[in-house]
């Protein structure tokens, strides 16, 4: 059984970040489950031949947002949730940190700074980071208590249409940034607003403090 088609969107993922995600999906559901995955999502062309491993612009947000829908109409709200937030969590542990040395938050000078100085230079590089190599446009404001991660054009939900916001990838991906800059501690990270609820933009909520 196929999800709807989502209309393709012009805007485009370099080919490496939909690679980075449909690994970080194998790594989490095993070969089988992603290949059901990518054939519920119509984007059976992509089994056994993966977006090739360079940042040309030419992974749709469309197929992106597929693959989301796929995991929610197969696993339930609450499974393809988990999954969701693991595979972003993987898309992060496993590639995106790497982007870091392109941004300067990865050498050890950046290491030794205290976490409050980290995270205020290393969030909005990661949104940088998103917004030169890609069609999305991420923005980070900085209030008393807690930062405010905002996706113009936000793949995870492009073309979806729900009752709550339903971009866990892009959680899970912060939540895993988070650990990362902060050297291990977790940090609560909420969607308050989400283009597939009828909200303008998608924005995340990430305290200030660290639960652990």
């Amino acid at each position: 059984m196929a999800i709807p088609a989502i209309p393709k969107s012009s805007l485009y993922y370099p080919n490496k970040f939909g690679l980075i995600t449909i690994n970080a999906m194998e790594e989490v559901m095993g070969k089988n489950g992603l290949n059901a995955i990518l054939n519920m999502a119509g984007m059976s062309h992509f089994i056994d031949h993966y977006p090739p491993d360079n940042l040309d612009r030419q992974f749709d947000f469309a197929d992106y947002s597929s693959l989301h829908a796929a995991l929610e109409e197969m696993y339930g709200p609450r499974g393809g949730r988990g999954l969701a937030l693991r595979a972003g969590r993987a898309v992060f542990a496993s590639a995106l940190k790497n982007f870091g040395a392109l941004a300067g938050v990865g050498d050890m000078a950046f290491k030794v700074l205290p976490l409050p100085v980290k995270i205020k230079i290393g969030l909005p590089a990661m949104a940088k980071i998103f917004t030169q190599v890609s069609d999305q446009h991420s923005v980070v404001e900085e209030f008393d208590n807690e930062y405010v991660y905002t996706i113009h054009k936000c793949p995870c939900c492009w073309g979806r249409h729900s009752d709550k916001a339903v971009c866990y990838t892009a959680t899970g991906l912060l939540q895993e940034a988070f650990k990362w800059v902060s050297g291990g501690h977790e940090f609560r990270v909420n969607e308050e607003k989400c283009v597939a609820v009828g909200d303008p933009v998608c924005a995340f909520v990430i305290q200030k403090e660290p639960i652990n």
